[in-house]
């Protein structure tokens, strides 16, 4: 669970509600930005780039994985600007045999002209100083995804080589750059009456801690960009060299192309979960004149037989993963008005549910919530987070208006959404004397835990850590190793309750659901505080094989439903013990561990070959004697820890509901396509 980020009409008379709007259209059928002239008097300039080489975390946010796709994200993001005006219809993008990314779209080209204050092409100064770009330029573009001008020279700076061709006014033009420094002027290689954009880029090794492209990763941006610009052909081609494991010769492409726009998007989460829908997809939009230009809201939602939910919320065509202002008027404006509606037509028949909480509602809800705004204030560079204040009022307003009125059009459908929410609702008042075992600070001492909490002495939480151990053999020689000030065993015994297949009252009466709860002080559901965690590292240790990993997985699960704020703090982290301990008669005083077949191959490769070399496979953690556990897997100065983030609550909602779900096929699928990736970095 790496759990590591949309077309509206532009200018025009303000409307509360509009037809869907054509994002990718014919070039007769352009919105008015797009028949806009868009030439080098729209870029604006607004500061150097000196830094970005030298400081390149205050851009990309990182230099590791997440930072080196940030590169492809905002060159895909540019081509996405120009379909969102009316100007594209695909992008195709190619890693390339030699290590570069090629992004091509058939857009109107960035303009080559000189512009009329710096006297240098258009194309040069995008490329080569922060903040120049036409998406700065309301006449140019209405909205805009990426950092656009400072994406790109970002991108350029930090590339060790970047290529831009572009096809406009009659003419191929193409300049070359390395590490941001054009290395001539631009120029004229040939005619072509198309238009279009092609940049070509190789992220520098002297900046990136791995050039590791993650084709999974890509595949998955791709994909959804696809969805939230209806109507958009986006095509990845693979040409890296292939894995000498790798069977499978057919050509790596893959085509994303979504005519449904969010109502496909829904369909996918739902098909992905493998559960019926309530009812069919509801789908609306809306567009104003806000403070900073014309703003625009799509909305897709369903209700499936879940108990989980799934909201996606996005800003110009950013995802939001943190949420914000968007989703939180989505999120109040769902409530009230079912709440509103409910209680219009006395539906609630329980005695017992005055109302229902936003938790009943949203379970089983899938979501996509999409706004174009044409100024987005964004929490934090990477864009996690919208801001804009404005925003709530206006998707909570619409959502009041257009979801009311299909409550009153489709009663009955309106009615079995009131229904579930009314069972979970129920549900969740039959959990709360389950719930209150948390409260009780003493009930730690008073209740008999499985295989029984080993606390630590400290009681400071930052120093503290509880280590969650599979049984009681191991249990027992996790006891005897550990450093008894900071390192707390919590054993289970079996295997946790599955929570994808469970309501909350069931997972709630798991005797090791209760340990965990208890043991970590954090309190459940609505009481739910991270503040309160006794400690901050939880870490899941479990043995090298299947069935430790389905443990782990059964936890995070656990952890990911409901306790997610946990790992969003940075406190959940997976422990790494040995698979191998390799000894050798010539050096009778040295042990050697391998936690992977690559790595005791290695040491095999750098023993002598003269006697036989022995190789013990640990099985599992309660094969190891207590000082073993300890210097392999417990001890802080050599042990080697896996934090569990949080970075795409989407892919790791899809990876849960496949692993742990109904679907056996999905799961199947899932399982052989990442045979190849046996250790798999959670």
């Amino acid at each position: 669970m790496r759990a590591p980020d949309a077309g509206a009409p532009r200018a025009g008379a303000p409307t509360r509600s509009r037809a869907r709007p054509r994002r990718c259209s014919t070039r007769e059928d352009r919105s008015l930005s797009a028949a806009t002239d868009y030439s080098a008097k729209n870029i604006t300039v607004l500061e150097g780039l000196e830094a970005v080489r030298k400081r390149p975390g205050m851009y990309i946010g990182t230099t590791g994985p997440r930072g080196l796709h940030h590169l492809i994200w905002e060159v895909v993001d540019n081509s996405v600007d120009e379909a969102l005006a009316g100007r594209c219809s695909r992008i195709d993008v190619v890693l390339t045999a030699d290590g570069g990314v090629r992004v091509s779209d058939d857009g109107s080209g960035i303009p080559v002209d000189l512009h009329p204050k710096h006297n240098k092409p258009a194309l040069e100064i995008v490329l080569t100083v922060l903040h120049a770009g036409g998406k700065f330029d309301s006449q140019a573009y209405a909205v805009s995804g990426g950092l656009h001008g400072v994406g790109i020279s970002v991108v350029n700076a930090l590339s060790s080589r970047l290529v831009a061709e572009v096809k406009r006014d009659g003419a191929i033009w193409r300049q070359e750059y390395v590490r941001g420094l054009p290395q001539a002027p631009i120029e004229r290689i040939g005619d072509s009456d198309e238009t279009g954009t092609t940049i070509t880029f190789f992220p520098d090794t002297d900046i990136f801690e791995s050039l590791d492209l993650n084709i999974d990763t890509i595949q998955r941006r791709l994909r959804d960009t696809a969805f939230l610009t209806a109507g958009l052909e986006i095509l990845l081609t693979d040409q890296r060299p292939r894995d000498e494991v790798e069977e499978d010769e057919s050509p790596r492409e893959w085509r994303f192309h979504a005519p449904g726009g969010l109502r496909d998007f829904v369909d996918h989460i739902r098909t992905t979960k493998a559960k019926d829908g309530l009812h069919p997809p509801i789908h609306f939009e809306a567009e104003e004149q806000g403070p900073n230009g014309l703003q625009s809201v799509e909305i897709a939602l369903q209700w499936i037989n879940d108990y989980n939910d799934s909201i996606l919320s996005f800003a110009n065509t950013i995802n939001t993963h943190e949420g914000g202002t968007h989703e939180e008027g989505f999120r109040t404006a769902i409530t009230s008005t079912i709440n509103r509606w409910a209680k219009q037509q006395n539906l609630l028949k329980s005695k017992e549910v005055d109302a229902l909480t936003g938790d009943d509602l949203r379970s089983g809800l899938v979501a996509i919530v999409s706004v174009k705004v044409g100024d987005p204030q964004f929490e934090g560079q990477t864009k996690t987070k919208l801001g804009n204040t404005e925003v709530k009022s206006f998707v909570q307003t619409t959502m009041n208006s257009k979801f009311s009125e299909w409550l009153e059009e489709h009663p009955t459908d309106g009615k079995l959404i009131v229904q579930k929410a009314e069972g979970e609702a129920q549900a969740r008042i039959a959990a709360r004397k389950a719930r209150d075992l948390t409260r009780r600070k003493s009930l730690l001492e008073s209740t008999s835990l499985p295989g029984k909490l080993a606390d630590c002495q400290s009681r400071d939480p930052e120093e503290s850590e509880l280590y969650i151990v599979e049984g009681d053999s191991a249990g027992g020689s996790a006891k005897m190793a550990r450093d008894r000030r900071t390192q707390a065993i919590l054993p289970i015994r079996g295997k946790i309750i599955n929570v994808e297949k469970a309501r909350l009252p069931k997972i709630l009466n798991n005797t090791e659901v209760q340990a965990l709860i208890t043991a970590m002080g954090t309190g459940f559901a609505d009481d739910f505080d991270v503040a309160k965690a006794r400690y901050h590292k939880l870490i899941l240790m479990a043995d090298a094989d299947v069935d430790g990993a389905h443990i782990r997985t059964l936890l995070l699960t656990f952890l990911f439903r409901h306790m997610k704020p946990l790992i969003e703090a940075g406190y959940v982290y997976l422990a790494q013990p040995p698979l191998y301990q390799i000894k050798h008669p010539s050096r009778k005083k040295v042990v050697y561990y391998a936690y992977s077949d690559p790595q005791r191959d290695a040491i095999f490769a750098d023993l002598p070959k003269d006697k036989k070399i022995d190789v013990q496979r640990f099985k599992g953690l309660g094969e190891m004697d207590p000082d073993q556990l300890w210097e392999t897997t417990m001890d802080p100065e050599r042990r080697t820890l896996k934090l569990v983030r949080m970075e795409d609550a989407a892919v790791a909602d899809e990876m849960f509901s496949i692993l742990m779900g109904d679907d056996v096929e999905s799961r199947r699928n899932f399982i052989q396509s990442n045979a190849k990736y046996a250790t798999i970095d959670v």
